[in-house]
This record gives C-alpha cells, sequence and structure tokens, in this order.
C-alpha cells in the first residue's frame, strides 16, 4: 500500500468522522519471515499520520519481522487498537515469545495507550502469554478496554500469568489516578482448567468493570465455575456471560445462579453443553424469577435436563420483554416433554421465543455407571479443595458440643424419629428448630422435614406438633436467599423420587402419606412463596405417577399447589 493511498484513507475517514485512522492488512496471508520481508509495511506505517489501529491478522510473522514492525511503532504514540490474531501460523512456539516481546517493547517505548489488544488464534501456549506479561502490565494497557486471547492454548500455567498481570496492571494503574477499566474479555478454548480459571477469577473480582466474558471450552468444572461465580457478583454491570462447554453440574449451576441474580444489567447468558442438569436449570430459573430484567437470550442448551424443570425455566422468562431467544435444545424432553414445552411458551405468547428442539436426547435414562464416576471425580477434587482451604466439611446440622439437653432431645428424635419424642420435646420445639437448624444446607433441611413429618398420624396432638415444626422449618428456610430457597424444593423434590439427583448422597425416602400432608399444609400458609409452589406443582403435575402409593395425600397436596399457583 502505498502512501498515496493512506492518504485518501485519512482524508476519506475525515470526511465520514469515523475518527479512526486504520492500517489494514487482514487476511492477505503474508509469509513475513526477515526485515526485507515487511520493508513496504514498515514505510506504510511510518508515513501513516495519527495511526490508531492495526490490523495484521491473517498473516504469518517471523522475529525478524516483528522486529523491523516494532521499530516503526516506536513513535506511534496514538495507537490504540492492535488487531494482531491468527498471526504466527506455521511458525515455532519459540519464535512467538521474542515476536511477542518485541511487538510490546514499542508500545509500551511509544507512549501509547491501547484500547484493544486482539492475540486471538495464535496458539502461543503458556509461554506466549509470559511474551505479553510486561506489556499487559504497563502503563500501555493502564487504559485497555477489550482483552480478546480466544483460542491460544494459554493452559493453567499462562491463565495464571495473565491473571497475575491483569492484576498488577490495575494495581499500578490505580496507585497513577485511573484504575485499569477491561470491559471484554475473551479467552475460549485456552485449557484453563479450575485452577486457572480461579486465578482469572481473583483478577476479575479485582476490576470490578467487566461487561463481557467470553470464556467457553476450557475443561472447566464445578470448582472453578463457582469461583468465577463469586467474581461476577463484583461486576455488576455485566452484559454477556458465556461459559459454553464447560461442566457446572448441581454445585457449578447452584453458585451461578446465586451469583446471576445480583447482575440486573446481564442479557446473553450462555450456559450451553454445560451439564446444567435439572436441578441447576431450577436454580437458575429462581434468579430469572428474582432478577434479570433485560434477559435478552438464556442458552441452557444439551444440559440434561428434564422436562418438568425445563418448564420451570420457560414459566421464569415470563415477563421478560427483552427475551429474543430462548434455546433448550439437546436436552432430555422426549416428544411429549417438547410438546409440552410448546405448550406452555404460548401460553405465555411466547411461543417464537423458543428455539429448536430438533436434537433432543429424548426422556432420560439411567446412567448410574457414568454418574457414579463422575461423582468420584468430583469428590477427588473436592477432597484436595477441602484440604488446601482448611474446610472441615458438611458438618451435622446440630452442634453436638456438649448440648444442653434441650437440644439433646431434638438429636435423639432427628436420630429416631417419633410421634412421642416429638411431643415430649412441647412448646420449646419450634424455638430449637429455629435455633439449632442450619437452613443454609438445603439437603438437610429436607431431611429435617422428612424426618418430623414421618411421624405422621391422624390424632391432633401429633398433627398439630408436626405443622408446628414443620411450618417453622420452612417459614426459616424460605426467610434465607432465594436460590437457596430454590434449592430446598430441589433437595425435596429428589427426595421424594420427583427428580433424580446427580449427588449420590441426596436418598429417594420411602414416601408417606405424612410426608405430602405435611407440605399440604406448608404450601397453604402466606410464608410459602408462590413461585415454589409453582415449581413442586409442575414436578408434582408431570412425575405425580411414582406418588401413586399416597394417591390420596397426593391429590390434596396438588390440589393447595394448584390453588397457590393460579391465585
Amino acid at each position: 500500500m502505498a502512501s498515496g493511498d493512506i492518504a485518501q484513507i485519512t482524508e476519506a475517514l475525515a470526511k465520514t468522522h469515523v475518527g479512526e485512522v486504520e492500517l489494514s492488512y487482514k487476511g492477505q496471508g503474508l509469509k513475513l519471515d526477515h526485515a526485507e520481508s515487511v520493508k513496504e509495511m514498515v514505510k506504510e506505517i511510518e508515513g501513516c499520520q495519527g495511526l490508531q489501529s492495526l490490523r495484521l491478522e491473517g498473516n504469518t510473522l517471523g522475529v525478524e519481522a516483528a522486529q523491523a514492525i516494532a521499530k516503526s511503532l516506536e513513535a506511534k504514540r496514538e495507537l490504540e487498537q492492535c488487531h494482531w490474531s491468527d498471526l504466527f501460523t506455521g511458525r515455532l512456539r519459540s519464535e512467538i515469545p521474542p515476536a511477542l516481546k518485541s511487538l510490546g517493547y514499542s508500545l509500551m517505548t511509544s507512549g501509547a495507550r491501547l484500547t484493544l489488544l486482539d492475540l486471538s488464534d495464535n496458539a502461543f501456549g503458556p509461554d506466549g502469554v509470559k511474551g505479553i506479561e510486561s506489556l499487559l502490565k504497563s502503563a500501555a494497557c493502564y487504559t485497555l478496554l477489550e482483552l480478546r486471547l480466544n483460542n491460544c492454548g494459554m493452559g493453567i500455567g499462562g491463565g495464571m500469568v495473565l491473571a497475575s498481570a491483569l492484576t498488577e496492571c490495575h494495581k499500578q494503574s490505580s496507585a497513577a489516578g485511573s484504575p485499569l477499566r477491561l470491559k471484554v474479555f475473551i479467552a475460549g478454548r485456552n485449557r484453563l482448567e479450575n485452577d486457572g480459571a480461579a486465578a482469572l477469577a481473583k483478577a476479575f473480582k479485582l476490576l470490578g468493570s467487566l461487561e463481557e466474558v467470553y470464556m467457553p471450552q476450557n475443561g472447566i468444572n464445578h470448582l472453578g465455575i463457582t469461583a468465577l461465580a463469586t467474581a461476577i457478583k463484583h461486576n455488576p454491570n455485566l452484559q454477556v456471560l458465556n461459559l459454553n462447554d464447560n461442566t457446572f453440574t448441581k454445585r457449578g449451576s447452584i453458585a451461578m445462579a446465586e451469583a446471576i441474580r445480583h447482575l440486573q444489567c446481564l442479557k446473553v447468558i450462555n450456559f450451553g453443553d454445560c451439564l446444567v442438569r435439572s436441578e441447576g436449570a431450577i436454580a437458575i430459573a429462581g434468579a430469572l424469577r428474582e432478577g434479570l430484567p433485560f434477559l435478552r437470550e438464556l442458552n441452557l442448551s444439551f444440559g440434561e435436563i428434564c422436562e418438568a424443570a425445563a418448564v420451570v425455566v420457560a414459566k421464569a422468562v415470563r415477563g421478560k420483554s427483552d427475551l429474543e431467544k430462548l434455546d433448550l435444545n439437546g436436552n432430555c424432553f422426549g416428544e411429549e416433554g417438547c410438546e409440552a414445552l410448546r405448550e406452555v411458551m404460548e401460553s405465555m405468547n411466547m411461543e417464537d421465543l423458543l428455539g429448536t428442539l430438533s436434537d433432543d436426547e429424548g426422556e432420560p435414562e439411567d446412567d448410574d455407571e457414568e454418574e457414579e464416576e463422575e461423582e468420584d471425580e468430583e469428590e477427588k477434587e473436592d477432597e484436595v479443595h477441602t484440604e488446601e482451604n482448611g474446610v472441615n466439611g458438611t458438618k451435622d446440622v446440630i452442634e453436638e458440643k456438649e448440648e444442653p439437653r434441650c437440644t439433646s432431645e431434638l438429636t435423639s428424635f432427628l436420630i429416631s424419629p417419633s410421634a412421642e419424642k416429638l411431643i415430649s420435646l412441647g412448646a420449646k420445639r419450634i424455638q430449637l428448630i429455629e435455633q439449632q437448624v442450619d437452613v443454609s444446607d438445603a439437603s438437610k433441611v429436607s431431611e429435617i422435614f422428612l424426618k418430623i413429618s414421618s411421624v405422621y398420624k391422624d390424632e391432633p396432638e401429633v398433627k398439630q406438633a408436626i405443622f408446628e415444626s414443620t411450618d417453622a422449618l420452612l417459614r426459616k428456610a424460605f426467610s434465607n436467599s432465594h436460590s437457596q430457597s430454590y434449592s430446598f424444593i430441589s433437595s425435596l423434590i429428589v427426595n421424594l423420587g420427583l427428580l433424580k439427583s446427580e449427588d449420590k448422597k441426596i436418598k429417594k425416602v420411602a414416601v408417606l402419606p405424612g410426608h405430602l400432608l405435611a407440605l399440604e399444609h406448608a404450601a397453604a400458609q402466606e410464608f410459602f412463596p408462590a413461585d415454589q409452589a409453582e415449581v413442586l406443582e409442575e414436578f408434582v403435575s408431570r412425575n405425580g405417577k411414582v406418588l401413586e402409593s399416597c394417591c390420596n395425600a397426593r391429590d390434596v397436596l396438588k390440589t393447595t399447589l394448584v390453588k397457590r399457583t393460579t391465585a
């Protein structure tokens, strides 16, 4: 490109008020090995006054050529955008770090203040991240708004180096009076795994400025997802969150649901192919009901979600006036389930927003062996995580440190429930439950509810003791966070056999009429949230055959739940 052409470009930009001077060699497939091969390019860069954007993507750059280009950039103080993706095709990995260091040094020398740095599709590995480490820490990146590192093969080590560099940049820029305000972070297909994701999560929490995060296909499971969830809560302006093709499972989904409910600006959520599963979908539905007023797209495709859980999600988007697409393809509905989901969307006049269901996996089958293997892997990781963080694991609901007599009596009842023991607790039973039960553990709350209601008898004194006790328990449970409430309902649905859990520790109980009658009594009370009643009603209506042995109590429960949801 001749210098005259550059002048024409500059003039054209000025006339159209674009306000950006760009020099582009995009996609020319140039093999730039040495200084001679970039001689004309260097002249054009040097002759381009006020250069703000340099596009080199789609060429292949050697060390010597990079050094020559770098030299020409040392005077380009106005440079703001470096589009340098797909720049090292066919190069030895050892060539890339020195090339990047040369380019980075020139930007630091020039006094440039970058707003965009794109090095995607370069497969430079952890060493490549070290090649840009100094640049990322420097004043040249204090103004960085977009960092694009998609498909770079950074690995865990590279992720940690990157996190450290961003942290240092924020520290130094804050000291200079203008903290780093990164808005867009893209790092898909980088094999970051849990440790890399956790390191970046710490940096994200510190930044607090992110608006778009793309980290698909990184081999992150629930530990890394939980770390990211903790971090994104501190980025209130987040609008796009793409974690496609990682592995949430129940624990990661619940943590993420708790996080996104705080993000009132969130517009696009992509948790497709993340093994969210039904319990996770229910938790996410809780977040949808509680917030996310500007949601535009929700992708929960290929997540092993059952029909009833999908319907709960569908009903949770009711009232989202900005919604453009709900993607639930590739889950486990079956033909009837797909039709039921379409009918629900149609009933809300949102049928056009439901994506295709053409890849539905059919109704779920038992894959116990595979799920046990997954759980074993998660337990091993949890053990390591527990040892590293000095966590004691899940405690019993009732602390057993020199228990007072009354507390001991409650513990005795929970170990071996009977109507006589419950009645013997007297009026203090409600106070004991409110004081001693840790409602932050949803599965334990469900377990205690079922133990209390299991001693049901059609006797006034016993019924009163049970209803007072279970009402006190659930009143406290529902006073907790919205996501915790959904976790409790999810655990209860699993215990009642209405949903299969991925957590083998949560066991289906032999359902008794008392379980359902105590639940019916609680559901009729004002403290029982109507949206939780709707979730419960969905599963009782669609999977109620498993409660056939208690059909009368089931029908009474169903009637009350329908009243609550239609009131």
